[in-house]
């Protein structure tokens, strides 16, 4: 792992820790945000140099990452959502949607649908994984509520 790699999840930490600020986390649910921020990140590198598809490398992340957010969420005894939010934040296209919208003003129609095809790519993977497993924790968590 390079020096540049080690770089980009530390700043997925501090940019899922000061987007927990935001939202008002404090103590042991900001640093499992701050935590969750460096897995989102440091997988997502990782997965990358074995993984060439990007949105299968997000989905992945964002299944991996909605896993932890759910058991701290039960650890910790708070909602999932905050947690997987801000903990899911370093992921977010933005990069990809502000080279769609440069593209459009542009009036450069075909580099417009390319990189609007690939950023709805990457947030519907966001998305899959992190419905995929609130589905499954959900039905686990009934069934043992159950017994």
């Amino acid at each position: 792992m390079t020096s540049s790699e080690l770089i980009q999840i530390a700043t997925g930490l501090i940019g899922s820790l000061c987007f927990g600020i935001l939202f008002n986390m404090r103590g042991k649910r900001l640093i499992a945000t701050a935590v969750g921020g460096l897995l989102s990140w440091g997988l997502f590198v990782v997965l990358s140099h074995f993984i060439l598809n990007e949105p299968i490398n997000y989905f992945i992340v964002a299944a991996v990452v909605s896993l932890y957010s759910e058991i701290m969420a039960r650890a910790l005894k708070t909602p999932a959502a905050p947690v997987v939010t801000t903990s899911l934040m370093p992921l977010i296209p933005g990069g990809s949607l502000y080279y769609t919208m440069a593209s459009a003003f542009e009036s450069n129609f075909t580099t417009f649908l390319e990189k609007a095809v690939s950023t709805l790519k990457l947030a519907c993977a966001l998305a899959l994984g992190i419905i995929v497993v609130t589905a499954i924790s959900q039905f686990m968590f009934k069934r043992v509520k159950q017994r």
